[in-house]
């Protein structure tokens, strides 16, 4: 019995130990070792290996599509939460929407819809324009190629000059 309990022990004691990364002159591990946001220990999050085959212009359409459905899945969180805490208060929509959360969207009046529409049409735009090739410029077997100067996700919204300035930090 004493010798499964150390053997249990010591299997889980080395998945904190540190692990040893091979590294290997691929142009693909070049590819991933640069890529902004894959910290130690777990470095680049692949577990169904999307990456494999995929060129460095499609791994960075890959970054771009991860952070922006990312960031509306967390504004989704938010929008829950502040619904369930808001519900029938008169400052929106005259205190006529009730229930659970999930029930809310329904509910919404129906001239919210264009405004919400035209302020995310807004927003693709800009982002599309800050960060894709233009298609008459873009070659036929590369749609939605992104721009060279352009890191995926990097909006230049920085209101609180959190992003480092030094790309060593940066990386």
């Amino acid at each position: 019995m004493k010798l499964i309990i150390a053997a249990t022990l010591a299997a889980s004691a080395v998945a904190f130990a540190p692990s040893q990364v091979a590294q290997t002159s691929s142009a693909l591990s070049a590819s991933l070792d640069g890529l902004v946001g894959a910290l130690e220990p777990a470095g680049v999050f692949d577990p169904l290996g999307l990456a494999e085959k995929a060129t460095d212009a499609t791994l960075q359409r890959y970054r771009e599509a991860e952070l922006a459905h990312g960031r509306i899945a967390m504004l989704a969180v938010v929008g829950f939460l502040v619904g369930e805490k808001v519900e029938g208060s008169a400052f929106l929509f005259d205190a006529s929407i009730s229930g659970p959360a999930i029930t809310h969207i329904t509910q919404v009046p129906d001239g919210f819809w264009p405004v919400i529409i035209a302020f995310i049409g807004a927003y693709e735009a800009s982002r599309a324009e800050a960060g894709w090739v233009d298609p008459a410029d873009c070659p036929v077997d590369q749609p939605g190629l992104l721009r060279d100067d352009y890191l995926p996700g990097d909006l230049k919204f920085d209101p609180l000059g959190l992003k480092p300035e030094d790309d060593e930090e940066f990386a």
